[in-house]
């Protein structure tokens, strides 16, 4: 999962529970749709990526800046208390949100194409709802 900075999820991709997380992070950087916002041109991509200690690896570093993006990542073998955490909790305060739903919490569908859609409309009502509080 890739969301934005106030916790709304941007793109959501389904592997099996063996997969490494940093074969997503290229192709959930391209499901992310045009930011609207400012006349324009919208934006096609973020400016910064922040991720956890699991997607330090330089290749993937590299990949991401010739994206344009600047990839904000936690190295391998540094001490912990870098800052990062105060940025990457939002992912998991999203993934916590994700986990009210029950049948996304414990996977229960043997087909993932049923547990996808599970996972999007999951994905939906949370949007649909930061949006409702956000014009009241």
């Amino acid at each position: 999962m890739i969301c934005d900075a106030t916790g709304v999820p941007l793109a959501v991709t389904l592997t099996g529970g063996n997969r490494n997380d940093i074969t997503q992070l290229l192709p959930l950087l391209a499901a992310i749709p045009p930011i609207r916002g400012k006349r324009g041109r919208p934006r096609q991509r973020p400016r910064e990526v922040y991720a956890d200690r699991g997607y330090d690896h330089d290749c993937y570093r590299r990949q991401v800046w010739a994206k344009g993006i600047k990839p904000v990542i936690a190295r391998r073998g540094t001490e912990h208390g870098s800052g990062l955490g105060t940025k990457r909790w939002v992912v998991e305060q999203t993934i916590a949100l994700l986990h009210w739903f029950g049948r996304l919490r414990i996977r229960w569908e043997i087909r993932d194409d049923i547990h996808e859609a599970f996972l999007k409309l999951a994905c939906s009502l949370i949007c649909w709802r930061r949006l409702r509080t956000a014009f009241r």
